[in-house]
């Protein structure tokens, strides 16, 4: 009796085998798209985020505003700080109170009101210097309320990026023009 050995295993066979083994497929067809995906997925989120507080700034403006605009701000003497608070009481969930610029403005013209991105400076703390009005003007004036927050974004994967700011950040703001209703003055 003669025992019957396997035929040795070549590396010619063994290349086969391997080739031709399933077993793990999944986990790498996982690894080659799971990183992707990911990055995508976290690049909406923060896109998602930043509009959501853009749109969230918009609203709020809006509703504070309507303070100049019907004269109670100025019947009541509001000063910044006050006005600055009457915007913060709406969107404390997402903002920093402290990191919100108001500047409050009466233009001549229509022509002449600056409802645009301002340019922002830093200080060597790296601290917005710029120095913003507070002026809600009279009945009849032309007033433009700009509110600014700097968001923070976070580098993306596969190298997305929000920021429009050399901080890192992203500079987010909401803006109303309007002229002042017709209130009697205090």
């Amino acid at each position: 009796m003669t025992a019957t050995h396997p035929a040795p295993i070549t590396k010619r066979r063994r290349w086969r085998a391997f080739f031709a083994d399933r077993k793990g497929a999944t986990a790498v067809e996982f690894a080659l798209i799971g990183a992707p995906f990911i990055a995508l997925l976290l690049a909406i989120i923060q896109t998602f985020l930043v509009f959501f507080a853009q749109q969230l700034l918009e609203q709020v403006v809006n509703q504070a505003s309507r303070a100049i605009l019907t004269g109670q701000a100025q019947a009541q003497s509001m000063t910044k700080a006050q006005f600055a608070n009457a915007v913060c009481s709406n969107v404390v969930i997402l903002f920093d109170c402290q990191g919100l610029m108001i500047d409050v403005q009466v233009a001549s013209a229509w022509s002449s009101a600056n409802t645009g991105m301002p340019t922002l400076t830093y200080d060597a703390q790296g601290n917005v210097s710029n120095t913003w009005q507070y002026s809600p003007g009279n009945q009849g004036d032309i007033v433009v309320v700009r509110v600014m927050y700097l968001w923070p974004v976070y580098l993306g994967p596969l190298g997305f990026n929000l920021a429009n700011q050399s901080n890192g950040s992203r500079l987010i703001m909401a803006s109303t023009a309007f002229m002042n209703e017709a209130f009697v003055n205090s």
